[in-house]
């Protein structure tokens, strides 16, 4: 069937409308996403209610250490600072204020910038539950205390659905942001201080050949004597508060850790290095270093995402260092944890804030994620408060009690 001479024009012009329309409709349906983009990111939402007896306090401190050195800092001498999060369990009915979620001054430089902005949420819409400076419930004479470490490229403060949750149940939980590893710290007098490219974990693990290990044992070795500097201030404070708030109120004989991803390899090796850990999790975080080998000698436990799917020599090899730990730890005192569906990425707030309902729907559909973020939370939270009231509150429930027909989702994989 061939053309006429004068239908050729009509149809050419039929096509171009047809392209005109399909633009137009392009254009609002992205006009469209990114007005609902918009419309979410300025919603009010709140993180998930802890779910502990006690009300939950906070306070926020920028610590020096003069005695040490910050050997990750991009000038030599430059002394170890640390803005230190402290949540902790405080008296319920005090006529103070709930805390911001992320204080004003901070929100101006955390998250992206330009229209990526528009995946994550507006900061000063989202509450947490804590109570500014509030202070330290007298029900109990003092309260254990947990470290807690952030992932490699966030700030600890997007884990507070976690540190609130422990912080109810009892428990004073510190956690802190490095100068030059952690993504971004901005100190109470307006300094901000950016993560150095030679100091991300994730650009080192890309390298080949041997120096990923040598890069990753360089900055856990770091990340592990922050830790210790917490602990050490974390005495000081308990000896002696100038204003009293938490003075004989840290319980350091029952001191606990935790961390994320990155984070969680920096717990097993400060549990392995340093005495006064008395119980450790690592939530979904490959290990490094010396601590694969020598094992650690203390009550642990290995919390992961799903990894079902997974496999290849690199997965493979995170298996096997996690078991040639598993392996060495006390058989009375260690868990080897799964989350069914659970998403590495979720473990934080982002669990709760999860970007946008229509990013969370797209990533269903690739099936990236398999569990309503709120209720990985909710899992993780009973995981970590499980093991660290067997092991620093002396409940002694063992491993199998972690299981609950509450949560389903937690598969005991030893």
């Amino acid at each position: 069937m061939e053309f006429s001479p004068m239908r050729q024009p009509q149809l050419a012009r039929r096509i171009l409308r047809g392209f005109a329309v399909l633009a137009v409709l392009g254009v609002f349906g992205v006009a469209v996403l990114l007005g609902a983009l918009w419309v979410e990111r300025r919603t009010e939402i709140t993180l998930p209610t802890p779910s502990g007896p006690f009300a939950v306090g906070r306070a926020i401190f920028d610590w020096t250490d003069d005695a040490k050195l910050d050997t990750l800092a991009p000038v030599p001498g430059t002394k170890r600072e640390l803005l230190v999060w402290i949540w902790y369990p405080s008296t319920a009915g005090q006529p103070a204020a709930v805390d911001d979620y992320l204080p004003a001054e901070m929100r101006a430089e955390a998250g992206p910038a330009g229209l990526l902005k528009l995946l994550t949420r507006d900061r000063s819409k989202v509450h947490g539950h804590s109570i500014r400076n509030s202070e330290v419930s007298l029900q109990q004479q003092s309260y254990p205390v947990v470290i807690m470490r952030a992932g490699a490229s966030l700030e600890v403060w997007n884990y507070s659905t976690l540190a609130e949750d422990l912080a109810s149940h009892g428990y004073v939980v510190a956690g802190f942001d490095a100068p030059y590893r952690s993504f971004t710290v901005v100190f109470p007098d307006g300094r901000v201080v950016r993560r150095i490219p030679e100091n991300n974990s994730e650009l080192c693990l890309e390298r080949t050949g041997q120096e990923p290990d040598r890069c990753a044992n360089r900055l856990l070795t770091a990340w592990a004597a922050d830790m210790s500097s917490v602990l050490d201030r974390l005495e000081q404070l308990n000896a002696s508060d100038a204003p009293g708030k938490f003075t004989g109120r840290l319980d350091m004989t029952r001191v606990g850790v935790f961390g994320h991803s990155f984070g969680g390899a920096a717990a097993a090796l400060f549990c392995h290095e340093d005495s006064r850990c008395k119980a450790g999790i690592d939530v979904d975080g490959a290990p490094h270093g010396s601590v694969i080998q020598t094992g650690i000698d203390r009550p642990f436990m290995f919390l992961l995402s799903d990894h079902g799917g997974e496999s290849g020599p690199e997965s493979n090899q995170v298996g096997a260092d996690i078991q040639s730990i598993y392996d060495r730890l006390p058989p009375d005192g260690r868990a080897f944890i799964e989350i069914r569906g659970a998403n590495h990425f979720l473990f934080s707030d982002d669990g709760a804030l999860l970007k946008s309902h229509i990013v969370l729907r797209t990533l269903r559909m690739l099936g990236m994620v398999r569990i309503d973020g709120r209720r990985q939370l909710a899992v993780t939270a009973y995981c970590l408060r499980s093991f660290f009231d067997a092991y620093l509150k002396g409940t002694g429930v063992s491993q199998i009690k972690i299981s609950s027909p509450s949560y389903p989702e937690v598969q005991v994989l030893k």
